[in-house]
C-alpha cells in the first residue's frame, strides 16, 4: 500500500512534466495514459527499492517459472476464456438482430489487440497474482489472500479517467485533477457495485488458477482471452444493443453483467478439474 501511494504521489507530481515534454517533442498521447504510465513506472521503482523486504524478485521468479513447460497451461487458460467469451457472444447474437452484428469486424479487432492483450495479461498476472496474491498468502492464508487480492484488483481497475484529453505546455495541477477524476466512480458505490462485483469474481477465477497451478501461466492465458473479448465486444455489437443482463454497464464491457458473473463462477467450478491434476503431478 505504501508503494502504491508513493507511485500515485510521484505520478501526480511528475506526469505534468512528462506531458509537457511529450508535447514539446511533437508526440500526441492522452494525458490519462501518460499519468498511468508514470504511475506504473513509479510503483515499479518503489517495489524495487523495497524488493528485499517484499520478496518482490523472489515471488516473481517463482510465479513466472518454466514458461516453456507451462505453455500447455497457457493454451488451456486461453481456450477456457475464449470459450466463455464465445458463449456470451452467442447469447448476444440470439438477443440482438443478426443483421446488425459484425463478427468479422470483431475478429479483426481481436487480431489487432492480440499483442497488447498478451502484454497486459503477463504484466497484471505478474503483479496481482505472482506478487500480490502469493505475497499475501503468508499472512492471510490462501483463501484470505485470494479474496483480498481480488478486491484490490477490482478497485484498481475502476480507478481510471472518465475521458481522454490532451495537454500542451505545463499544467502543474493536471496530475491531481486526473487522479480525482479517476477515483470519481468510487464516490458512487451503488453505481459501481456491478462492475466491482464482476471484476472481483474475475480476480477470484484468475487467482484460483494461480493457486491450483502454482504459477501465473494458466491465469495469463485466461486473462488474455478476457482482454480480447472486452476489446472486440464493441465491434461485434456495433449497430446492435444487447440487454443489460448480458452487456452490463460501465467502462469495462461485459464485466458488470450477470451473464459475466455466472461465467466467472462456472470457470471457478471448472478449474479444479483441469488444473489440479497438473499441479499434483508436479508435486
Amino acid at each position: 500500500m505504501l508503494a502504491l501511494a508513493a507511485g500515485l504521489a510521484a505520478a501526480v507530481a511528475l506526469s505534468p512534466f512528462v506531458a509537457g515534454a511529450v508535447a514539446a517533442l511533437g508526440w500526441r498521447f492522452p494525458f490519462p495514459r501518460i499519468f498511468d504510465r508514470v504511475a506504473m513506472a513509479a510503483l515499479l521503482a518503489a517495489l524495487l527499492i523495497a524488493s528485499r523486504r517484499l520478496r518482490f524478485v523472489q515471488l516473481l521468479r517463482a510465479g513466472c517459472a518454466r514458461p516453456r513447460a507451462n505453455f500447455g497451461r497457457f493454451a488451456i487458460g486461453l481456450a477456457v476464456s475464449l470459450g466463455a467469451i464465445a458463449i456470451l457472444f452467442a447469447l448476444a447474437a440470439a438477443a440482438a438482430p443478426g443483421d446488425r452484428l459484425r463478427p468479422g469486424l470483431a475478429l479483426a479487432r481481436a487480431a489487432t489487440h492480440l499483442p497488447a492483450a498478451l502484454v497486459i495479461a503477463l504484466i497484471e498476472e505478474a503483479f496481482f497474482r505472482a506478487f500480490l496474491l502469493a505475497g499475501m498468502r503468508t499472512d492471510f492464508g490462501a483463501r484470505g489472500a485470494l479474496l483480498l487480492s481480488s478486491a484490490f484488483y477490482a478497485i484498481v481497475h475502476l480507478i481510471r479517467s472518465p475521458a481522454h484529453y490532451y495537454l500542451t505546455g505545463y499544467h502543474p495541477a493536471a496530475g491531481a485533477h486526473n487522479l480525482a477524476a479517476s477515483a470519481a466512480m468510487l464516490e458512487h458505490p451503488m453505481a459501481a457495485a456491478p462492475a466491482i462485483l464482476g471484476l472481483f469474481l474475475l480476480g477470484v477465477a484468475l487467482g484460483e488458477a494461480f493457486l491450483l497451478t502454482g504459477n501465473l501461466w494458466m491465469g495469463a492465458g485466461m486473462h488474455a482471452g478476457f482482454v480480447l473479448g472486452a476489446k472486440s465486444w464493441g465491434a461485434f455489437m456495433s449497430g446492435a444493443k444487447a440487454p443489460r443482463w448480458l452487456a452490463g454497464a460501465g467502462p469495462v464491457p461485459l464485466i458488470a453483467a450477470p451473464a459475466a458473473w455466472l461465467a466467472a463462477l462456472a470457470i471457478c467450478a471448472l478449474l479444479p478439474r483441469i488444473a489440479r491434476p497438473a499441479a499434483v503431478q508436479e508435486s
